[in-house]
């Protein structure tokens, strides 16, 4: 199957989760299952921008020279008071009824010494347009009005806003459970334990682990990794399921040796195997298969980089849309250098997307793209996709760019919506 067509196939089975209530102390990381309006004006209220005095200039300017007589003061956390004469001002101070427009301090100077609190009158030194430094109430935004959309996934800038508008909580997408089984007989789980002759790392459990955590997801405990076993498989499998995992992710065991035991498991369940192999590398392996109760499965190839294009392609994309978050779109970067591949294959390489100086982005496709090997990978910043028609591409060609993980996701290049 074509990759393009198999992340149909995965996206289709994946409906937004229900949603539930979350404080604001741990919105950090989750999803709004629903827009948020603003219930207030944001600011609230007219305030000044700079330190100064409060004038009273409807629509005309004042200029350089013009005296203010200056009653009173008005600090931040001051409540609502009328003025028909100019004060004093603190930034952040709300505005006093009556007055429209500030002056900095550094553009005036005492008309005459006044008292210890500060001159009676002022002098301007420069020239003052009505209404500057003053913050509108609801400029930044009106009540009612969008504040952040359904689908928005919550960072300390949409957290902030949150809290300056009051909102103590807000509904957001149920995390999707995630089960993790490597397999391997291979497998060294424990890093302070010696490796015997034959035996490995498990690598790919703590990374999965990492990244579906990263992504949203909440990682189911089991067992660090699984025997070549379809019978000690199919139980780990099962009890999966009894913790209530919406996806399952397995490595290894899933090609043509004699150990690739995964597809009879799944059809002993049975479960439905929705395709198995892709024309990809690597990972070409890639089993996607929907278990009894509704529960996604993908296996994953075992070599660490298959697994990673697994996952940051088909796993991580289905778990965005189970979270409601609207699908990526690639950027364009041009190939710093020509790249060869086998045609009737997309290629996913461990690349460098790097700004040439005219500003265009280019990429750097890095040396080492076997599916091995595990360090080049540590040092790419970017997934650079060869398409799977052709078998030349020059330097200069452009190609579909993605950040290593969604949540690193750049920005959409596309020009931001008119305000209304």
């Amino acid at each position: 199957m074509r990759v393009d067509q198999a992340l149909a196939e995965v996206l289709a089975r994946c409906a937004p989760l229900p949603a539930e209530p979350a404080a604001l102390d741990v919105l950090t990381g989750r999803v709004l299952a629903a827009d948020v309006d603003a219930p207030c004006d944001l600011p609230g209220f007219d305030n000044a921008a700079m330190d100064g005095y409060a004038l009273a200039l409807a629509d005309r300017s004042a200029h350089a020279g013009e005296q203010f007589e200056v009653a009173g003061e008005q600090a931040a956390g001051d409540p609502a008071r009328a003025s028909t004469t100019a004060c004093a001002i603190m930034t952040g101070a709300r505005l006093p009824d009556g007055l429209d427009t500030v002056v900095p301090i550094e553009d005036t100077r005492p008309a005459d010494p006044g008292t210890g609190e500060g001159p009676a009158r002022i002098v301007l030194t420069a020239a003052v347009r009505p209404g500057q430094h003053v913050r509108r109430a609801g400029e930044d935004l009106v009540r009612g009005t969008p504040a952040l959309s359904a689908g928005t996934r919550i960072g300390p800038a949409q957290l902030m806003l949150l809290a300056a508008l009051g909102v103590d909580a807000a509904p957001v997408r149920r995390r999707p459970a995630v089960a993790v089984l490597c397999t391997g007989r291979e497998l060294v789980d424990d890093p302070r334990q010696p490796l015997a002759s034959g035996e490995i790392r498990n690598s790919n459990g703590p990374f999965l682990r990492a990244a579906l955590a990263a992504a949203g997801a909440r990682v189911l405990p089991g067992p660090a990794s699984v025997p070549d076993d379809p019978a000690a498989f199919g139980t780990a499998l099962v009890a999966a399921l009894a913790d209530g995992a919406d996806l399952v992710v397995s490595t290894g065991a899933v090609s043509m040796g004699r150990y690739d035991f995964i597809p009879e498991v799944l059809a002993a369940l049975p479960a439905r195997t929705v395709f198995h192999r892709l024309r990809m590398r690597p990972g070409k392996p890639l089993l996607f298969a929907v278990l009894p109760g509704g529960a996604l499965f993908f296996g994953l190839p075992g070599n660490p980089v298959s697994s990673a294009v697994g996952l940051r392609f088909f796993v991580l994309p289905a778990l965005q849309a189970l979270l409601g978050v609207p699908g990526e779109r690639p950027l364009q970067a041009r190939l710093s250098r020509e790249a060869r591949k086998k045609s009737g294959l997309t290629l996913f390489q461990k690349a460098r997307v790097f700004q040439q100086p005219d500003g265009a982005l280019a990429v750097d496709l890095l040396p080492g793209q076997e599916s091995f090997r595990i360090a080049p990978l540590a040092r790419a910043n970017a997934w650079a996709v060869l398409p799977e028609d052709g078998e030349s591409l020059a330097a200069g060609t452009p190609v579909a760019v993605y950040p290593l993980a969604p949540a690193d996701a750049w920005p959409d290049p596309s020009p931001p919506a008119t305000r209304p």
